[in-house]
């Protein structure tokens, strides 16, 4: 059971959106409010990233196992490895009450409705294909193969991301600064809205 504790703050949308960037740039401004929960992975780190950073890398067996101990609210396999979140993960940043923020793929947003988290759900969108086949390339990290997929994979992602119901908010990021002040702006709206529903129950309870 994932400890009670403020929504947690989902992300989602195609490699290459923008939706780290955004998220790296609300840590900084909001170090003391956020809590960014480190998702498991089975792929190899990439140069520069960070084992409990950027990921928690494992394997194949390992997660496997952990998996069948349901100790995972979601996980989703992605270009042939799998990802995750662990319970512990999103334990650990809400007991220092903070919002925890999750980033994670389409399949895990499916899997994280199910449960009583309540997240607040946003999608980052591209500004098209072909601008985030650019943006792909620019990284030199994928194979030809491998983009191929990524973009198969971004067009299914952009169909459920545009599915009503599907998320709380879109955001196109077509512009960093736009699209980050309608994030900052969404959550600000969200998490008073829902202070203000505490003090009111709160108020409620005492009389």
């Amino acid at each position: 059971m994932v400890q009670k504790g403020p929504r947690p703050l989902v992300l989602c949308g195609p490699s290459g959106s923008g939706k780290s960037t955004l998220l790296k740039r609300l840590l900084k401004e909001f170090p003391d409010k956020f809590g960014f929960s480190v998702s498991h992975t089975t792929r190899a780190p990439r140069a520069g990233e960070k084992n409990g950073v950027h990921y928690h890398f494992t394997n194949l067996n390992d997660m496997s196992t952990a998996i069948e101990k349901g100790e995972f609210i979601e996980t989703a396999i992605f270009s042939g490895n799998i990802y995750g979140t662990s319970k512990k993960a999103v334990d650990d940043v809400r007991r220092t009450g903070k919002i925890c923020v999750l980033d994670i793929e389409m399949e895990g947003v499916k899997q994280i409705k199910r449960t009583d988290l309540d997240p607040l759900l946003v999608f980052v969108m591209p500004p098209s294909i072909d601008e985030l086949e650019r943006r792909l390339r620019a990284r030199n990290t994928e194979q030809e193969d491998s983009l191929k997929k990524r973009l198969e994979t971004a067009r299914r992602e952009i169909k459920f991301g545009q599915e009503p119901g599907n998320f709380n908010i879109i955001i196109l990021n077509d512009n960093l600064d736009k699209a980050y002040n309608e994030l900052r702006d969404f959550i600000t709206q969200n998490i008073e809205d829902n202070d203000q529903d505490d003090t009111n129950e709160k108020t409620t309870n005492n009389k």
